[in-house]
């Protein structure tokens, strides 16, 4: 089993009472192992803090989402890393949100540039006389709602669109699983069609 396919399949049943059993000691010694069970335990101990962390910095709730399913699976890889001595499960966790935290705002960022020079070529090309006024509209409006999008969403189509990638590629460059990234991709077109059609039914996306 994978350690996507252990996040995807094991972080949403960690409600039961049974995982706090677990001391933090035994929980970190048998994680480190690779027990999937302290996986769960420690996403059902840990997980509101790393989300409530991510919630604070970001102001989303999707995106704070995103980052702590993104704590936990690298976590969960990286798990040969932690070393009890140097402190509890717990802070190393709090490490690794505050890394992904970070990551997840320089993301903004690039997001808000590519957005930024996606406009600047949309206005030299308007100027062009030769230019064909429709496909010209359409990539203004895509792009002014492409910016609308929640942040996952407007992160997964803007590589999409701008940088050419493929959806494996996104999910390795993010460290997202495959399926959240084809999720943000759905979602998004979706929301992205639905609101140009709003704007403009004539108007076409892709």
């Amino acid at each position: 089993m994978t350690a996507q396919q252990v996040t995807e399949r094991t972080l949403p049943a960690t409600a039961g009472p049974a995982q706090d059993f677990f001391t933090d000691d035994e929980l970190a010694a048998g994680f480190i192992r690779g027990d999937e069970a302290c996986l769960a335990a420690a996403y059902h101990r840990w997980g509101l803090l790393v989300h409530t962390l991510a919630r604070r910095s970001l102001g989303d709730a999707r995106e704070a989402e995103d980052v702590t399913q993104t704590v936990f699976l690298a976590a969960w890889r990286g798990r040969s890393g932690f070393r009890p001595e140097r402190g509890p499960l717990s802070a190393w966790l709090v490490g690794i949100t505050r890394r992904k935290i970070a990551d997840a705002l320089s993301a903004r960022t690039r997001r808000a540039d590519l957005v930024a020079a996606a406009g600047a070529r949309l206005s030299v090309t308007a100027d062009d006389r030769h230019a064909q006024p429709d496909a010209v509209l359409d990539r203004v409006v895509l792009t002014h709602e492409l910016a609308r999008l929640p942040a996952p969403q407007c992160r997964v189509l803007t590589l999409a669109f701008y940088c050419d990638l493929t959806q494996s590629q996104i999910a390795e460059l993010t460290g997202w699983p495959l399926g959240t990234v084809k999720s943000h991709a759905r979602r998004g077109l979706h929301r992205l069609g639905t609101r140009v059609r709003e704007e403009d039914p004539q108007a076409r996306v892709g």
